[in-house]
């Protein structure tokens, strides 16, 4: 059984295997994107896979869309290499259910795939074209909340990001100066209307993809290289606008159990590979079963029928609501939880984590004790539902592969929404009392303790990715694990830490909660042992 259009031409084979076939005419729907396409999306990685691309087959298969998407990766190019082209642009998805069933199916709504990359002519041609077409309705993202940002650590521009912006839309290197001169092609083109719509997994990502947008809008048109109606056309949401949106669905990397079940159902090259910059990808893409997008309902040029396929279409201040419970209280402070404290105890599995009392004890008090206290209820999920939901279902779930290292990568940058937020709002609600809050600081001492790069067996580990890691384990190299730590000393190095507003959102001085985190620190470094000691006795 391989995996091509050719391939899964012999549906007998495959769908004898449990596999469920496109039930359209794939070339026609080719064809169709060709001609007049509806939907682009940039960010070719698993989460686009798993959930846009098989939105777009649900809204094939019901006849309510006739055309596919086109997905342009414009940072790491072997995923179109390695996990794309040698499959005719299929994918298989197998989605992972708690009862252990595993739902497979062969997604065919990727029309073509593409490089965004000014270099690759034909490429960048194909996509100039999409814009330029009038049929195009919107264009998604999934490119990582650092994908927007157009500045290196000191605040500046970075390099490509400069020279982008003096010479103009014609070969730009940068991402957002790719897009945004594929933008400038569709308003030379006639300025016909589309929504920008980013749908990664941040606070305010329309706000965000705007910004960028805009800083590009705007500098090219002061520096004499754009025509000076493309800002307006920017800023104008009748022509262009930028949507908010909430999305929830957890796609780990791609598992070797999951490999070895299509190895054995007879597919061939379902090994997966590992590209220059580290991104895991395969013929398969594994995914949870839940799923959740709110999305603001700004379409100028229309838009596919997604709420067929359960998308939820709201105003600006309920996906804003959302957002806020999901990564404020029912799921990302829960799952940062259990990453710090899962790579310190030794897991391997957030799924196994579950099954531990002082692990399942510290997401209960994170979430339904000190969480749900202070988040806006969005009117349409209960934000109660949901945490039951993450914690009852989603994160018990044995055969997700999703590990705590995974979910450790860039701590740094999501603590202030993750705990910070719900800081703030204790501390400005005169009925509660933030002195009160226990898990939230036992996490961030967690956290502090966990950059130490040292498991509670008092065993050197690695730590994930964060770009602020080496400034922490910097600030705090002086202090030894194992040793009795004087509590001034610890004060010393630890209070500009947590002064840190960027890090915290809050200065926890202030707010009178570094004492706390301070003792649990000093509590946490004592020898092997203390994770747990300390773990057990704060919740108990």
């Amino acid at each position: 059984m391989k995996l091509s259009l050719e391939g899964i031409s012999d549906r007998n084979a495959w769908e004898s295997k449990g596999y469920h076939l496109p039930s359209f005419d794939v070339s026609e729907v080719r064809k169709n994107t060709d001609e007049a396409p509806r939907w682009v999306h940039f960010g070719a990685g698993n989460i686009f896979r798993a959930y846009h691309a098989r939105l777009a087959q649900e809204l094939i298969e019901k006849g309510s869309l006739d055309s596919g998407i086109i997905v342009a990766e414009g940072f790491d190019y072997e995923i179109i290499d390695k996990a794309y082209k040698p499959f005719d642009d299929l994918s298989i998805l197998a989605i992972l259910k708690s009862d252990g069933k595993v739902e497979k199916q062969v997604l065919a709504s990727v029309s073509k795939s593409v490089k965004l990359d000014t270099a690759v002519k034909d490429d960048y041609s194909y996509l100039k074209k999409a814009f330029e077409n009038k049929s195009l309705q919107l264009a998604t993202f999934t490119i990582t909340e650092k994908g927007y940002s157009l500045k290196g650590a000191d605040g500046s521009f970075t390099k490509a990001v400069s020279e982008d912006m003096s010479k103009g839309p014609s070969k730009p290197v940068s991402y957002i100066g790719k897009v945004a001169a594929l933008l400038y092609a569709r308003y030379s083109a006639g300025g016909a209307p589309i929504a920008m719509v980013s749908t990664d997994n941040c606070s305010h990502n329309g706000e965000k993809l705007f910004a960028a947008i805009h800083e590009f809008a705007a500098k090219w048109t002061e520096n004499g290289v754009a025509d000076k109606g493309f800002l307006a056309y920017v800023e104008n949401p009748e022509s262009v606008s930028f949507p908010w949106s909430m999305i929830d669905k957890i796609t780990p990397r791609p598992d070797d159990s999951v490999k070895d079940m299509i190895a054995a159902d007879g597919v061939e090259d379902p090994e997966p590979v590992i590209t220059g910059f580290h991104t895991y990808v395969a013929p398969f893409v594994n995914a949870e079963e839940s799923e959740y997008l709110v999305i603001e309902d700004d379409f100028p040029n229309g838009r596919p029928a997604l709420e067929e396929a359960g998308v939820i279409f709201t105003d600006r201040d309920t996906v804003n609501n959302v957002e806020r419970m999901k990564v404020t209280t029912c799921l990302n402070p829960l799952h940062t939880s259990l990453a710090v404290y899962g790579c310190l105890l030794g897991f391997d599995r957030i799924s196994a984590e579950m099954n531990d009392e002082d692990l399942l004890k510290l997401v209960n008090t994170v979430g339904y004790k000190e969480g749900l206290p202070v988040v806006t209820d969005p009117g349409v999920i209960s934000p109660e539902s949901f945490i039951d939901t993450v914690v009852g279902k989603r994160l018990p779930n044995p055969f997700m592969p999703d590990t705590p290292q995974r979910i450790a990568c860039d701590t740094s940058q999501k603590i202030p929404i993750r705990f910070g937020e719900t800081i703030k709002s204790y501390i400005a609600d005169p009925s509660k009392d933030v002195s009160s809050l226990n898990a939230i600081p036992l996490v961030l001492a967690g956290w502090l303790r966990y950059a130490k790069g040292i498991n509670d067996k008092g065993d050197a580990f690695e730590c994930s990715p964060d770009p602020m890691l080496a400034g922490i384990q910097d600030k705090l190299q002086s202090l030894e694990f194992g040793s009795t730590l004087d509590a001034e000393k610890v004060r010393e190095v630890l209070l500009p830490i947590l002064k840190d507003e960027t890090v915290f959102a809050t200065d926890l001085e202030k707010a009178g909660l570094s004492d706390k985190v301070i003792d649990y620190f000093i509590k946490l470094m004592s020898g092997a042992g203390s994770v747990r000691k300390t773990l057990h006795d704060a919740l108990s």
